[in-house]
């Protein structure tokens, strides 16, 4: 089968299109014919080597072998199941995400059935379901079961124009929030027709800066720290952010209170 494989760190220049044996399932997997898959931010980090402490996990000099296909999310099609599978048939139109397991860029790809992996619905094609994985579930994930928004509360989603922030606006909208989203000018159109009642060009304005209070602020990729971002919240407010790597010596917290 055919995959992209990386064996030194740098830029997209390591990737290479490589003959590579396909993966057998164990008992408990299906095997997955990949139809779709996409490149995240995260994985180009992976692909450079940073932050330097992830290659405690990937490799120090050099990427470890099980991390060499690179890929979080895919869409595709259940060719071959284990006997101790019961969730999934062959021929079942299947999205998901890897985790630490990663390999999506590649023809085939097995996970076990208990894996973060779920029917396509009937008139998605295998394109949406792969983007909508990762993005969609970490925005409702913070939005609603980490900072608890609810409708009639404002929400300011820093990012609003990326993977995560583009769900996070329509998941706000749908949950009744007053949404006003920040991102570069060349993206204001598109975060206004995702439904944001408000939006703030970064480039021009401090989002942060204390004009505005709101009941959560939502930093989807790590550009506004819990400290600078107090001034924004009101006295009960929540903060939450993706990032998982605040500074040394830093107190932003993944999802704090104001």
């Amino acid at each position: 089968m055919k995959a992209v494989v990386y064996r030194r760190f740098g830029s997209p220049d390591v990737l290479e299109l490589c003959d590579v044996e396909p993966p057998r399932p164990s008992s408990d997997e299906v095997r997955i014919r990949v139809r779709a898959t996409t490149v995240t931010s995260a994985e180009c980090a992976m692909r450079r080597g940073r932050p330097w402490w992830g290659r405690l996990l990937i490799g120090l000099w050099k990427p470890r072998r099980r991390f060499r296909v690179l890929g979080t999310e895919l869409a595709g099609e259940v060719d071959t199941i284990g006997d101790e599978v019961t969730r999934f048939a062959v021929g079942d139109r299947v999205f998901g995400f890897t985790g630490f397991r990663i390999g999506a860029n590649a023809d085939y790809i097995c996970l076990p059935e208990t894996a973060s992996l779920e029917h396509i619905p009937a008139g998605i094609g295998y394109d949406e379901a792969a983007a909508v994985v990762d993005g969609a579930s970490t925005a409702m994930f913070f939005l609603r079961d980490r900072a608890g928004l609810e409708a009639g509360q404002s929400v300011l989603i820093v990012g609003a124009s990326g993977s995560i922030g583009t769900y996070a606006v329509q998941i706000a909208r749908q949950l009744g929030a007053e949404v006003t989203g920040v991102c570069s000018t060349r993206n204001i159109a598109l975060v206004r027709e995702l439904g944001a009642h408000r939006v703030i060009d970064y480039t021009c304005e401090d989002p942060v800066a204390g004009q505005e209070a709101y009941d959560i602020v939502f930093d989807t990729v790590g550009k506004c720290s819990f400290t600078a971002s107090k001034a924004a919240l009101k006295p009960a407010g929540v903060y939450a952010s993706t990032s998982i790597t605040p500074k040394p010596g830093s107190t932003d917290l993944v999802c704090e209170r104001g």
